[in-house]
């Protein structure tokens, strides 16, 4: 479908670039050292800390992804939001206040490389030089996913080369998070995840509005060729369910979402954070597959070619120009979201796990910060590079991103928190297991390897930890450190 773009929509999209620059120049004059950039210095309060989380985590899949699956597919696409609703809750039950606790006790540690090798006293660096590059293997094609999300919109929304929008959307996004490191882009993910929250909850309703009702909505969806459209069980097996909820398991090793738990103000906001976090996100997802179904009904006489362009349709043909510009810029606000925190978790992983650790063990905060921002944009560039091709696959990628650090990151950073007898070893070995596990399954296909490959890769990544831990034991002093962590916990 092609959008014309009218003068108070170009008007408001521009107004949502300009703030977002301006945000990355103000926290650029408040980033003093490495900590500030890539932490925030520990003092996001919890509605930033939680709706920058879920700005970051949700991406353009929310507005794009997720309504587009649902238009295609019926509400037996709703199965993977379940998943990850559950997934993100026990996230901040389980995970956050202990980690927020732990990297804090574990040395100050500020990256999540940097918290493992203090958790498990490596002074070999093996664990973070293997953390950190699996870090930079899984962001460089999961952000040059996102990136052809928004050359996408650019080009679909306004017209532009696709080359030409690529660069565009790229040069904003790395403006913002090479000047203000963490703290511009948690606010600016925080403003940007208010956006996607109105624009999800206004355009279902707008939608069931127009059609006249609820029961109307329904019974036209009903009338559509796939009647299953209504049935959430719709060609449906077990198999298919946990494959589709196992995405649920990814939360748990997402460097860009745990971040924020790690730069919380203090554990006492994790509840807090926790409830705003969840509610944002159980509303969203909600406000997505509506849009995604009630589109079914709207354009029932017209359907469209590409289901992904569901949630823009219903706005340009529904909304004034003024609350369309909005609705663009949040689903651009949804891409960027994401992409800036990965690029700062990248830029972290260069600066304090390769540079400072390996490098420079002497190097100022000052000097870390520029190796930060340098590395913002070197790794920025890759990422643009692999995607200037306009039919490239990399959006496929998404979910094997996912996969990979979910297996990979998930049962580590679980049985760090948990489990007293983990071990240094048990931590590389699993690691390695997890992520090899998905690229493995990934190429893998038929039967059981239809399955996501992120669950057996979970699974296996925490059985190796378990057994390699129990033949090589941890330390004394990391079971003193987790004990101390631990009376902090109760």
């Amino acid at each position: 479908m092609e959008f014309t773009l009218s003068g108070p929509t170009l008007v408001t999209f521009i107004v949502y670039l300009v703030a977002m620059l301006a945000i990355g120049v103000i926290f650029y004059r408040l980033t003093n050292n490495l900590s500030d950039y890539v932490l925030g210095g520990r003092q996001l309060g919890p509605g930033v800390a939680a709706l920058s989380a879920g700005a970051s985590d949700m991406s353009g899949w929310l507005l794009l992804g997720l309504p587009g699956a649902v238009y295609a597919g019926g509400m037996n696409q709703a199965w993977i939001a379940i998943g990850l609703t559950i997934g993100a809750y026990l996230n901040w039950q389980f995970v956050a206040k202990r980690l927020r606790i732990y990297t804090e006790v574990a040395s100050d540690s500020i990256t999540v490389p940097d918290y493992l090798e203090n958790r498990f006293a490596d002074a070999s660096k093996a664990l973070r030089v293997i953390s950190a590059l699996v870090i930079l293997l899984f962001f460089a094609f999961y952000t040059s996913s996102g990136l052809v999300a928004g050359a996408k919109l650019f080009e679909t929304s306004f017209g532009l080369n696709y080359q030409v929008a690529l660069w565009v959307g790229g040069l904003v996004i790395i403006s913002y998070t090479f000047l203000g490191g963490f703290l511009a882009v948690s606010w600016t993910d925080f403003f940007q995840g208010l956006m996607m929250f109105f624009t999800l909850v206004v355009v279902p309703i707008i939608v069931i509005n127009v059609i006249g009702g609820w029961e109307d909505t329904v019974a036209a969806v009903a009338q559509q060729e796939a009647a299953s459209y209504n049935n959430i069980m719709s060609g449906m097996t077990l198999f298919s369910i946990v494959s589709l909820m196992a995405w649920g398991l990814g939360y748990f090793g997402q460097p860009h979402i745990i971040t924020r738990f790690m730069a919380i103000r203090s554990a006492g906001d994790v509840p807090t954070a926790r409830l705003i976090g969840m509610t944002w996100m159980v509303v969203g997802l909600f406000g997505a597959i509506f849009a995604g179904y009630t589109g079914i009904a709207y354009f029932a006489d017209n359907p469209l070619e590409d289901s992904e362009v569901v949630f823009m349709a219903l706005s340009n043909e529904l909304l004034n120009p003024w609350l369309a510009g909005v609705v663009i810029a949040a689903i651009l606000a949804a891409v960027m979201s994401t992409i800036d925190s990965q690029l700062l978790v990248s830029s972290s992983a260069v600066a304090e796990d390769f540079y400072k650790a390996l490098l420079r063990p002497e190097a100022g905060d000052l000097e870390l910060v520029w190796v930060g921002r340098i590395a913002v944009a070197v790794i920025a560039l890759i990422a643009l590079l692999l995607a200037m091709n306009p039919d490239s696959t990399v959006l496929g990628l998404v979910a094997y991103a996912w996969g990979g650090f979910g297996a990979a990151f998930g049962p580590v950073i679980i049985l760090s928190l948990f489990w007293r007898g983990m071990s240094r070893n048990g931590a590389i070995a699993g690691i390695i297991v997890g992520a090899a596990t998905v690229v493995i399954w990934k190429q893998l296909s038929g039967g059981m390897f239809d399955m996501y490959e992120i669950l057996p890769g979970f699974i296996l990544c925490a059985l190796t930890i378990v057994v390699v831990s129990k033949m090589a034991p941890p330390s004394g002093a990391v079971t003193e450190q987790f004990d101390r962590a631990a009376r902090q916990w109760t």
